[in-house]
């Protein structure tokens, strides 16, 4: 149900990310130092008393319809689908059992009615130039294009710090794991960076939304950050988790920045040892950046049990299990084992 809501959120707040008429008309009403509120038509909407007064416009939508009709003290009601605008001037009375943070009234009687009539509405304050808009228990605050773009580029730095440091720690897993060196604490270190990567770009999601067309050129840096994360992080998990991989990942997703922190943590709920203890990968990893098939990783995995009993293997042994093979795998493994012991990044 939770992300349900968020989901709905999410939809709403492109409705006002720049370029969009609503935004358009936003944008002027803050410039011209007006208020309004603009509320979407629901079944409960019609179904109660909170609308009270005004007239009947049932128009079609244009941004310069509803700027105009905000320039009058009351509230907009257009249709869900924003395709017309249905009465003006209207005035709003929810019910006061409905709890409400706001203090000022237009924001206090916004609140109250996305909960009571379950819609979406949305208030501009004239004094503080402030848009929030509400979502049933939902309220968020509309930052500028300008707050928007400064927080997000702060943030992709941020990222491309943590990128770098987890590229460090994988790759002296990487050569830890052809020497069969790898402590608990190495993994914890990469899946650590790894899970801090996610978490950031999930709360740019929420900034590019809201950026619209204004985010492009820093939302391709960003794709370019994340690439390759997720899939990385999966496959580590997959070779040293002590719990499945879909109970890893909600343990991780649900453990907050001050919790990754703490290597310890890591360690014990994912991995179930101690940060100094000796582990050995399943191979998953290092058999994903070969010309393998899922189903043929899987094989080898079972028939030796661990990366180590993968390198030690003959070319004979491969052929066995891997019988319609065009290309010898041996070759490749130990072509890509060269690499990572010269210091090439090769995943």
């Amino acid at each position: 149900m939770k992300d349900e809501k968020g989901k709905k959120l999410i939809e709403y707040i492109k409705l006002v990310s720049p370029g969009t008429s609503l935004r358009l008309v936003i944008d002027d009403l803050a410039r011209s130092n007006l208020g309004a509120m603009i509320v979407f038509d629901s079944p409960e909407l019609r179904a109660s008393n909170i609308l009270d007064g005004g007239f009947k416009i049932n128009a079609r939508f244009t941004a310069e319809k509803l700027f105009e009709l905000c320039k009058m003290d009351g509230a907009i009601v257009v249709s869900s689908d924003m395709k017309r605008i249905l009465y003006a001037n209207v005035v709003l009375s929810p019910d006061s059992g409905y709890s409400s943070a706001e203090t000022g009234t237009r924001h206090r009687a916004a609140e109250r009615t996305a909960k009571q009539a379950h819609t979406f509405v949305i208030a501009v304050s004239e004094r503080r130039k402030k848009t929030t808009i509400y979502h049933n228990n939902i309220r968020y605050y509309v930052k500028s294009s300008g707050e928007l773009l400064r927080d997000t580029s702060s943030t992709i730095t941020i990222l491309e710090i943590q990128r770098e440091k987890l590229q460090e720690h994988r790759a002296n897993l990487n050569v830890l794991e052809m020497s069969e060196l790898v402590s608990v604490s190495d993994v914890c270190k990469v899946i650590q960076r790894s899970e801090m990567i996610l978490k950031i770009s999930r709360s740019l999601k929420k900034n590019f939304t809201e950026l619209g067309k204004e985010g492009t050129i820093m939302r391709m840096r960003y794709r370019e950050l994340i690439k390759g994360i997720e899939r990385s992080s999966e496959e580590i998990l997959r070779d040293y988790a002590a719990i499945p991989l879909k109970k890893s990942r909600n343990i991780l997703e649900n453990i907050t920045f001050e919790g990754l922190l703490e290597l310890e943590t890591i360690a014990r709920l994912i991995m179930e040892k101690g940060l100094d203890e000796n582990v050995s990968p399943k191979g998953y990893r290092f058999l994903g950046r070969l010309t393998l098939s899922q189903k043929e990783i899987s094989l080898l995995v079972k028939e030796f049990e661990n990366l180590n009993g993968i390198l030690n293997a003959g070319s004979n042994d491969f052929e066995k299990i891997l019988r319609n093979r065009s290309s010898p795998i041996h070759e490749e493994i130990i072509h890509l084992r060269e690499q990572i012991l010269n210091g090439k990044e090769v995943y």
